[in-house]
């Protein structure tokens, strides 16, 4: 370099240093890592915590998190994102949109990319219905992230005042408790319906009594697998939720108030929801709360409730060194004590072992039992081609359906067989399509 030019370099530099601007160099240069998601409020914010301390650890990469709406919103967005080549590298999508992202062609297999980098995750170490929604062919397809399992909510009082310690562990035990405390005017229903029943009282039943929710092991053996809960113990579960909606047992919110409002008020005696709701029963319950497994039917030997939440995928068309920094973030997301952080302070369920055994250890489940029931639930025997999960094309609008046609059952326009019967004709024709836009890929 000539005199001339190292002079006019010397200058740039003293004067970017006098005006106190550091000049820029490529060790400097963090790659940045675009991560969409669909959490609000609370847990938004503890997804921005995650991501600092992400950021905070090491020097070569940024993650940026942004909130894209709810999760049918996210999904959505990430499709056009990807057709018009502007996808995040990570995304965020719950478990109903897992054959959709499976077989769209646009996705990187997140264990084939920690393998690659060399991360050293324990693929083996995942609570298993929670490895098994989301493997295909043995591997991890994405990250497990927010997951969450339905669990029984109950009102202590309630119970001890009808005589009960707390809800029976079978169907029509609780039946018979929830008439009881309901005769002696000790609350006014004993259950709210929340929003999501059909997770929790229809899809998660079928799981824990060990029955089929389709064929070919609920889609995990073939895109031609048909809706068959018309035809299981499922007819006689909607029969009694539509006998206790009629006999004042159960109660649909209205007037202002919110399902868990109905339960954490004291109005109703119990309610069915994911464990994640610890924070909020937590922070606005007027009562004196505890919760249960879900109830299984008589004479059955129960089984492991099935997952709900979300994971995080990987997305195609980005450059190698930035999928460096992907794999890295979530092998940190997949870390045992990021793992036992986020499981305490959203109430999610920590997707591995390691994590789960690392709280036992430092007696946090001791301290609070109920946090404990839906890893016990969910890790409770060995998955069956039943209880494994839902591997089922375009899901959301097969659900869509079934809880339409369940609400016509509440509201007394079709009887629970019409209802169920019409439920899996619907579904059935959105799998035929699924299957057909798919033929050849799974």
């Amino acid at each position: 370099m000539d005199k001339t030019k190292r002079a006019f370099v010397g200058g740039l530099l003293a004067a970017a240093m006098t005006a106190g601007i550091a000049a820029p160099s490529i060790a400097q240069q963090r790659i940045e890592i675009q991560f969409w998601h669909a959490m609000s409020g609370v847990l938004g914010e503890r997804v921005d915590e995650i991501v600092k301390r992400y950021n905070d650890s090491q020097t070569k990469f940024t993650v940026v998190a942004t909130n894209k709406g709810n999760y049918d919103e996210v999904i959505n967005g990430t499709i056009a994102a990807y057709r018009a080549k502007k996808a995040p590298h990570i995304t965020q999508i719950y478990e109903r949109g897992f054959m959709t992202m499976l077989l769209s062609d646009a996705i990187v297999p997140v264990q084939d990319l920690l393998t690659e980098k060399k991360k050293p995750i324990d693929w083996g170490d995942f609570i298993k219905p929670v490895a098994s929604y989301y493997q295909y062919k043995g591997k991890l397809m994405s990250m497990p992230f927010n997951s969450s399992a339905p669990i029984l909510w109950y009102n202590k009082e309630h119970f001890e005042k009808a005589g009960f310690k707390e809800p029976g562990p079978t169907w029509q035990e609780l039946d018979k408790q929830l008439y009881a405390i309901k005769s002696k005017g000790i609350s006014e229903c004993g259950s709210s319906l929340a929003g999501d029943f059909f997770w929790s009282l229809i899809e998660n039943y079928s799981t824990v009594n060990d029955q089929p929710f389709g064929t070919k092991a609920n889609g995990y053996v073939g895109l031609d697998t048909v809706f068959v809960y018309n035809k299981t113990k499922v007819v006689e579960q909607t029969k009694r939720l539509k006998k206790w909606i009629d006999d004042g047992i159960m109660q649909i919110a209205g007037q202002g108030l919110s399902p868990e409002q109905l339960y954490t008020s004291g109005k109703c005696s119990t309610f069915f929801a994911s464990t994640a709701a610890h924070g909020s029963v937590e922070r606005n319950a007027n009562i004196k709360w505890s919760a249960t497994y879900l109830p299984w039917e008589e004479g059955t030997q129960p089984r492991n409730s099935s997952i709900g939440g979300a994971t995080l995928w990987v997305m195609k068309g980005h450059k190698a060194e930035e999928y460096d920094g992907v794999a890295d973030f979530l092998a940190f997301v997949a870390s045992p004590d990021l793992q036992v952080w986020w499981s305490k302070v959203t109430g999610y369920v920590p997707i591995t072992n390691k994590a789960y055994e690392a709280a036992k250890k430092e007696g946090y489940y001791t301290a609070n039992p109920t946090r404990e029931i839906a890893i016990l639930q969910l890790n409770r025997g060995t998955p069956t081609a039943n209880s494994q999960g839902f591997h089922f094309g375009n899901y959301t609008q097969s659900t869509f359906a079934l809880r339409q046609e369940l609400e016509s059952v509440w509201a007394n326009k079709k009887s629970p067989q019409e209802a169920l019967d019409d439920a899996v004709r619907r579904g059935n024709e959105i799998l035929r399509q699924f299957e057909k836009l798919h033929a050849g890929k799974y």
